[in-house]
């Protein structure tokens, strides 16, 4: 299936997982995710299943003034 990934084209195998999505990017922490503007909770990355056509942001928190 094909979804945006952080706004690029990805293919995933069907029945992914937001973790899978995650994986990609190997992101550092801290980061947080969301599905087509949604907030994920961490706790449920593993469990939130991506459709074809999902938009997956996975973002850095900024600090400072």
């Amino acid at each position: 299936m094909n979804i945006l990934l952080n706004g690029e084209p990805r293919e995933l195998p069907s029945g992914a997982t937001l973790a899978d999505a995650i994986a990609l990017l190997d992101p550092a922490p801290p980061f947080a995710a969301a599905v087509n503007r949604d907030f994920v909770p961490r706790s449920a990355y593993a469990g939130r299943a991506l459709q074809a056509g999902d938009e997956v942001e996975v973002i850095r928190p900024v600090t400072g003034g």
